[in-house]
């Protein structure tokens, strides 16, 4: 019976999840549900002592980064840096190429930064443009730019600043770089395997006669280049980003001892920090403040009449999305105290490998929340520890933990009711009986990659 509880509790979390509802309200309202019919006087102590306290410790974590990432992806999109970083790119690999220069652009947008929900509004103009010059049936933008956007440089490629990447440094206490052979293999094969699976659908619709279409909504203006600023400055503060995350990353663990003892009034109470579950978290924090900085400084003139209210919405989308993962998180360490994880943790346990153990586990719980960060936050709240234990046992670099647990979030979490799919097929003006076919292909390669990186590690010991 308490297995089910937690089965129930799981089942009715996806349930809400795709129906659109939020998890904001509905994490809390599952969680106690569980713990009501399981013992009804510990509902108000549970929800005030566990769940309220995991959420808020995840919001003392990574509400920072969430918040000076959506900054920074607005006053890069307010500069009109990202509109001409997306037409340079495409000058340079050419519009008769559309799908690589999407893929291209997408890439180069969220791997230095850019929240991925930004890149699909600020990519999809450009995509719409040139697929319907060289004629590519528009259902296939969707499955384009999710590879661009939801694969390799969100949790694959090393440094990567998005959040799916930076939850296990916490727990692992590694940085966002771990792993960076495995990592970028890893995202070379998904992208290389999803542009081939791209180029296929292609052919076989331009076998079939089939063209961009008509009758589409959500079409796009035709896009003016014009006045687009200078794409050398628009490309710079993606690469400060992503270079000063890893000048931070050496410098904090060489200013910092492992533990830092701070008191700003002399014999005042001392403020104690263990640097080694933070350092990741502040180098990207640091980063993006700089990123932000430079984007303010150079695209100012573009940026000052609307930074007041592109700002608010920076600030209100970064609420909800952390309080979103936050309320995952809680949800999963209260599971996680119901016997019935008992019986989930052992059957889990007798998968003997830790990373293939941690990779279904993760894929698993992200596929059911239908969130990378929410199905990984949950899943490495109820197991981190346990994870750990076997990596350890097994000489397993916890380097490499990191790296699986992270590519493993951002595979079956792209399932029909993942927010950003809804988000992508809503701006495209497309449904899932049109597209979804293709990011779900692509959410499978991306599964796949955990799996090869796995075999790719015990093969030849590469970190």
């Amino acid at each position: 019976m308490s297995f089910l509880i937690c089965l129930a509790a799981l089942g009715f979390l996806m349930f809400v999840a795709y129906r659109g509802y939020s998890v904001i309200l509905f994490a809390p309202i599952a969680a106690m549900g569980a713990v009501l019919l399981t013992d009804p006087a510990a509902v108000p102590p549970i929800f005030t002592g566990l769940f309220m306290e995991r959420m808020v410790v995840f919001v003392k974590l990574y509400f920072p980064v969430f918040l000076l990432g959506a900054v920074f992806g607005k006053v890069i999109e307010l500069s009109g840096f990202s509109r001409s970083i997306v037409s340079a790119v495409i000058g340079v690999i050419g519009r008769e190429r559309a799908m690589v220069s999407i893929v291209a652009v997408c890439c180069l947008l969220t791997y230095g930064g850019v929240s991925l929900f930004v890149v699909v509004f600020a990519v999809y103009p450009f995509a719409a443009e040139m697929f319907r010059q060289s004629d590519i049936p528009k259902r296939l933008i969707p499955g384009t730019i999710a590879l661009g956007a939801f694969t390799a440089t969100m949790d694959s490629f090393p440094g990567t600043p998005q959040i799916q990447n930076i939850i296990p440094t916490t727990f692992f206490k590694t940085t966002t770089w771990a792993a960076p052979i495995l990592g970028t293999f890893g995202g070379l094969f998904i992208l290389a395997v999803g542009l081939l699976y791209l180029e296929w659908r292609r052919r076989v619709a331009l076998k079939a006669g089939e063209g961009y279409g008509t009758g589409h909504i959500n079409e796009p203006e035709p896009i003016a280049t014009e006045k687009l600023p200078n794409p050398i400055l628009a490309m710079t503060p993606l690469v400060l980003v992503l270079v000063m995350n890893f000048i931070f990353t050496d410098l904090i663990k060489r200013f910092y001892p492992a533990t830092v003892e701070v008191s700003l009034i002399p014999g005042g109470s001392k403020v104690i920090q263990q640097t080694s579950s933070v350092a990741a978290i502040w180098a990207v924090e640091g980063a993006l403040i700089l990123g932000i900085v430079f984007v303010v400084i150079f695209g100012w003139k573009a940026i000052a009449s609307r930074f007041a209210a592109g700002s608010q919405q920076a600030v209100a989308g970064s609420l909800l999305a952390s309080l979103n993962t936050a309320s995952e998180y809680g949800f999963g360490a209260v599971i996680a105290a119901l016997p019935g994880f008992i019986f989930i943790r052992d059957a889990l346990t007798a998968i003997p490998n830790p990373l293939v153990n941690i990779a279904i586990s993760v894929t698993v719980l992200a596929g059911i929340t239908g969130s990378a960060s929410g199905g990984m936050s949950i899943a490495l709240a109820a197991m981190a520890d346990q994870f750990v234990a076997m990596a350890n046992a097994a000489h397993i670099p916890l380097e490499v933990l990191h790296r699986v647990a992270s590519m493993a979030s951002g595979g079956m979490d792209t399932l029909p009711h993942n927010g950003a799919v809804i988000t992508l097929l809503n701006v495209t003006g497309l449904t899932h009986r049109q597209s979804y076919k293709d990011i779900f292909a692509i959410t499978v390669i991306k599964t796949t990659s955990v799996f090869v990186v796995i075999g790719l590690y015990y093969l030849t010991g590469l970190v």
